[in-house]
């Protein structure tokens, strides 16, 4: 998992690229913290029971500490602008099957981006 921090006017944001999830899994989990606080987003996150609430916490984190870091911002005055969940590279497996036959199996990964701004900023 690798993250990259891009400020822009008033805006920050963290990168995990390469996650092992689906992409499907993971933006149920996004589309619970969109447009909420980072409080609240960390709450729902820490709470949630889906595997895929793990990276998408991580990256939040990530966000967060960029904007304290880079640019000074307080975690606590900002909300999740943007998170979106980008389809990946598909790793391709094969299962044996009956008859001499294979099967191919899809383990999908995932790229996650969330941007956070200070609220006053809508």
């Amino acid at each position: 998992m690798s993250a990259a921090s891009n400020t822009t006017t008033d805006s920050v944001s963290a990168t995990a690229k390469f996650v092992r999830t689906p992409p499907r899994k993971a933006r149920l989990v996004a589309d619970l913290i969109r447009g909420k606080t980072v409080g609240e987003a960390h709450a729902i996150l820490a709470y949630s029971t889906r595997a895929a609430a793990l990276p998408v916490h991580k990256v939040l984190q990530s966000a967060a500490a960029n904007a304290d870091h880079n640019a000074g911002l307080d975690a606590a005055e900002l909300r999740v602008a943007r998170i979106t969940v980008d389809e990946g590279p598909t790793l391709r497996r094969y299962r044996p099957r009956a008859m001499g036959r294979a099967t191919r199996i899809d383990k999908r990964t995932c790229h996650i981006t969330v941007t956070l701004e200070p609220i006053a900023a809508e």
